[in-house]
């Protein structure tokens, strides 16, 4: 039977890292009866919610136990009285788990988990029940718990604030799975009947990123430098803001990287300064910078002020007026012919700066014109590719 909006779906570990995230898309896409339930909760309760589940999400477990006969209780042994409770209603609604790539490993925490796979896929077959038994790698994202069991938000909590990290073998390979997709891959289980299975019936969340410990920590302190300050101090540089932009590709390793990073900022971080550059024509100030897509800057100018009066043989830049008015001029360097664009933050308009004509921009208002400046490459001193020349 489809799920509707309104059909119970039982969470186990709603608390927890995937719960949390899980909860989370699932209020956001309409659904209004979720059964969370946490460890502090009841057995009554939990046969409770049983009866009542359309679907199971069962998230719950145990992954740094004081003693390692806790593994057992807390993964194979909740998951036997989940399905035991399932029985007992009549209820053959399909159950999803989350297992871990550990499973196949001779260890207590690897064992307690194939016993809870096993017990699944032997649940289904008695009572006809789908089941998706979700195999996963190393998960990463927002909300998950620093300096616990996961090298991620470790390392992004740490950096973040200046604290150390430990990398005791930079080239050790990590295969990761970013939160985002596995939350997409549960609802596709749940919402379409949907999963990636191996040979042996698992499924298994896609993509998954592999990444090195050298590489994730160089990674994630370059997002510090990025933003300058204390972060960026700890890690040995000047504390001036890089502003670099990451690789953003959609779907990319760094693009969820950066994402997870930001999540883990201090509250009093949020923010952090601009290198204004100020003289008495106004002030030049670089936002944002990378290297496949340029730099973005503010630049702000006084009444009557005007800048520029150079040309490019490669670099290209868009002006974007946000406040203020002004006369944007250009002139083929070859050529007598001025052209003129009158631009106003009353009307946002974007001018493209083409190379091989010589420019400038002219405050004509009576306040400060403030102007968004696209260049497609960062500025390089040592290559400026910038001519001086009146228009």
């Amino acid at each position: 039977m489809a799920l509707t909006k309104d059909s119970p779906i039982l969470i186990t570990g709603a608390g927890g890292f995937v719960g949390k995230n899980l909860a989370a898309e699932l209020s956001a896409r309409g659904y209004t009866s979720l059964l969370c339930f946490e460890k502090d909760d009841t057995p009554e309760t939990l046969a409770g919610y049983c009866q009542k589940a359309a679907f199971v999400v069962h998230l719950a477990g145990v992954n740094r136990p004081k003693d390692p006969g806790e593994f057992y209780a807390g993964n194979s042994g909740l998951t036997d009285l989940l399905l035991a409770d399932l029985e007992a209603a009549g209820n053959a609604c399909p159950v999803l788990v989350t297992s871990s790539v550990q499973a196949a490993l001779d260890n207590d925490y690897g064992k307690s988990k194939l016993q809870a796979e096993e017990a699944i896929f032997a649940h289904g077959q008695r009572t006809g029940a789908p089941v998706y038994v979700f195999r996963m790698e190393g998960v990463f994202g927002k909300w998950c718990r620093p300096n616990y069991n996961s090298v991620v938000a470790t390392f992004c909590h740490n950096i973040a604030r200046g604290l150390p990290i430990q990398v005791r073998d930079p080239d050790f390979a990590l295969p990761l799975v970013y939160i985002d997709d596995v939350v997409a891959c549960i609802l596709d289980a749940m919402e379409k009947s949907e999963a990636v299975r191996d040979s042996e019936n698992r499924c298994r969340i896609h993509p998954v990123h592999t990444v090195t410990l050298g590489q994730l920590a160089e990674t994630i302190q370059n997002f510090a430098k990025a933003r300058g300050g204390g972060a960026a101090r700890a890690l040995g540089a000047d504390g001036l803001p890089t502003l670099a932009v990451p690789e953003l590709a959609a779907g990319s390793f760094e693009k969820k990287l950066y994402s997870t990073y930001l999540s883990y900022l201090p509250a009093d971080e949020f923010a952090y300064d601009l290198n204004m550059h100020c003289d008495a024509r106004g002030s030049f100030t670089e936002f944002l910078r990378t290297p496949e897509r340029g730099q973005v800057s503010v630049n702000i100018s006084h009444p009557g002020i005007v800048k520029g009066n150079h040309w490019h043989h490669t670099k290209n830049e868009k002006f974007l007026v946000v406040k203020g008015e002004g006369v944007i001029r250009f002139r083929q360097i070859f050529s007598d012919e001025v052209i003129e664009y009158r631009v106003s933050g009353e009307k946002l308009q974007v001018v493209d700066i083409p190379c091989g004509y010589t420019h400038n921009i002219e405050n004509v208002g009576e306040g400060d014109m403030v102007t968004v400046m696209w260049a497609n490459e960062a500025f390089d001193p040592e290559h400026p590719d910038t001519y001086a020349m009146q228009v």
